[in-house]
């Protein structure tokens, strides 16, 4: 008797009945490859692809140069496991309370933690608002390390001012590190703050991403910003002492989905 006869049916056949929770890493694995490998061991490949890369964000991470390196993952296996991730991206942002988010600063936060799944490199975001701090859009202004001489005022003040903008917020992740702002981080703030002053948009937060770490890098650093009488004028026509009601001050917040 072969006892792998009929192993990919009885395999996603406790899938059917159990879901995902109760497999694996490897059996997960080799479930998502039998639909770009029909006559292979994938169970085999699915050691090797975690043997190589960790774990499975790691091989969802993997360039797909560097996943066709392991023996037996081509062309379709490779773009399958790296459409994984930006597939789950869009799962959790359309699940998304996109009405309410805007809210509150942990609303916001949630929703880029989302924007940023399976991101491998830095990423800019612009959401812009309306008056009554509801999304009219979330747009990708930049890819690439974030620092004044790159995400130049241009990017925020071109779709602000086209979308009639009143309100805007910028996010960037920090792929491999911590959801801490760097000196260039406020620097770059300061100067794009300053910038959309100049068409009265204020500019209401700017959220550092890692994982599901977020932090609201202005009401964070706010000691450091927005000291002179002028900037706290502008900002009086926005209700910040609301959006930041659930900021706890004792922690970077963690989003858990």
């Amino acid at each position: 008797m072969n006892p792998h006869k009929d192993h990919r049916g009885r395999v996603k056949t406790r899938f059917h009945s159990e879901g995902l929770d109760s497999f694996a890493e490897h059996n997960a694995l080799e479930l998502l490859l039998f639909y770009a490998i029909p006559q292979k061991d994938t169970n085999e490949l699915a050691h090797a692809l975690l043997d190589k890369f960790g774990n499975i964000a790691g091989v969802f991470n993997a360039e797909i140069s560097e996943l066709m390196k392991v023996d037996g993952i081509g062309e379709h296996a490779a773009t399958l496991l790296k459409l994984m991730p930006q597939m789950a991206r869009r799962y959790f942002l359309e699940c998304g309370d996109t009405e309410g988010q805007a809210q509150t600063a942990d609303g916001l936060g949630k929703m880029f933690v989302n924007k940023f799944v399976g991101e491998t490199n830095e990423v800019v975001y612009l959401t812009m608002l309306d008056n009554s701090m509801r999304i009219i859009e979330t747009v990708r202004i930049f890819d690439g390390s974030v620092n004044s001489a790159h995400v130049t005022p241009r990017m925020l003040l071109e779709p602000c001012v086209i979308r009639k903008a009143a309100i805007a917020v910028i996010a960037h992740n920090h792929p491999m590190g911590l959801a801490i702002p760097s000196g260039e981080d406020i620097y770059t703030t300061r100067n794009l703050e300053t910038a959309l002053q100049t068409v009265g948009i204020p500019l209401l937060e700017h959220y550092i991403i890692a994982g599901n770490h977020y932090t609201p890098l202005m009401y964070r650093t706010k000691g450091m910003m927005r000291q002179n009488p002028d900037a706290e004028a502008f900002y009086a026509g926005v209700d910040t002492s609301s959006f930041y009601s659930n900021i706890d001050d004792s922690d970077i917040p963690k989003y858990e989905r």
